[in-house]
């Protein structure tokens, strides 16, 4: 199975896309080799604009340039992209509802060495939270490439994702798989539990959903790569069936996937939900690995998680 990080994937879609798409331009905060914007900036120099350590100015210069039918791109770590600038991204880009996005690359805590203060668990939240923002997440390197070229052809703002670590792909030649923004794709058909997942938290679920088969657990695994807007008619369809519900994320479980699915289910297919992710603490420094078991974000603390909810259900 390929292995390939999120970002690299997404640097590699700029460059494959750029000469079909001549309105796209990219603006990075002098982290273009963390970024994985290098490699444009290399092809396409004037089209590349590297504003510096100035994440709130670089958000408003994209503002600008899209008033002009340009397709910008900003780039720095989630960090600053939702944290730092979140003013400029909400006021100067989502109030006016201009045709902008904002990635944010080496969410959740996977980010590893870099600790708690550069792990962004928020950013999800953050940005669904703004009126009209999408939100988008891939989970692997082919579900990025498709995510790039769906959000040079959507007019609006919207925000990604992008994962440090390397990751399977997972995605490339699932049977009757589509990437389309705002639809959710069944990775795996099941009876007993639900498993809604987002990122890389679809490499989990795809283990567990392995584990829970030897227990005799038939897990269905759904992969939202779009946050918001959620697929809610997909994930009611699969609650209805299985009667319960694990979400997973690289986030807090707080106002990310796990509280989009908990708002939409409680309103329209009340079941049990667990939601596995971040407990509202902070991250820890580590290698990636190890800070994700400290957490439980493995595919046997998924498969953990589910159990619980089968029983719930009971």
């Amino acid at each position: 199975m390929d292995k390939k990080a999120t970002r690299a994937a997404y640097g590699e879609a700029l460059c494959e896309l750029a000469e079909r798409y001549p309105q796209l331009v990219v603006l990075d905060a002098d982290l273009a080799a963390a970024t994985m914007t290098k490699g444009f900036a290399a092809a396409y120099p004037d089209r590349f604009f590297d504003c510096g350590i100035a994440e709130a100015n670089m958000t408003a210069i994209a503002a600008g340039m899209s008033t002009a039918g340009l397709k910008p791109f900003t780039n720095t770590f989630a960090i600053f992209a939702a944290g730092r600038a979140y003013e400029q991204v909400r006021n100067s880009i989502a109030y006016p509802h201009l045709n902008v996005v904002c990635v944010g690359s080496h969410g959740g805590v996977s980010v590893g060495e870099d600790g708690a203060t550069h792990q962004m668990i928020e950013d999800l939240a953050l940005m669904r939270a703004i009126p009209g923002m999408v939100v988008v997440n891939p989970c692997d390197a082919y579900e990025m490439r498709a995510a790039v070229e769906a959000l040079i052809n959507y007019n609006g703002p919207a925000y990604l994702r992008l994962g440090r670590s390397p990751v399977d792909v997972v995605t490339e030649g699932v049977s009757g798989y589509k990437f389309e923004l705002g639809k959710g794709a069944v990775l795996k058909e099941g009876t007993d539990v639900t498993i809604v997942a987002t990122g890389l938290g679809v490499q989990l679920s795809l283990g567990a959903a392995e584990l829970l088969s030897a227990s005799g657990i038939s897990a269905e695994v759904i992969d939202i790569h779009t946050v918001k807007p959620l697929d809610n008619e997909l994930i009611v369809k699969s609650a209805s069936k299985t009667g319960c519900v694990v979400t997973v994320e690289e986030h807090n479980v707080i106002g990310g996937l796990g509280g989009a699915v908990c708002e939409l289910l409680s309103a329209e297919c009340p079941v049990p939900v667990l939601r596995h992710g971040v407990d509202d603490v902070f991250g820890r420094s580590g290698k990636a690995s190890e800070v994700l078991e400290y957490f439980g974000l493995t595919a046997e603390g998924v498969a953990e998680k589910a159990k619980r909810a089968v029983e719930l259900k009971k």
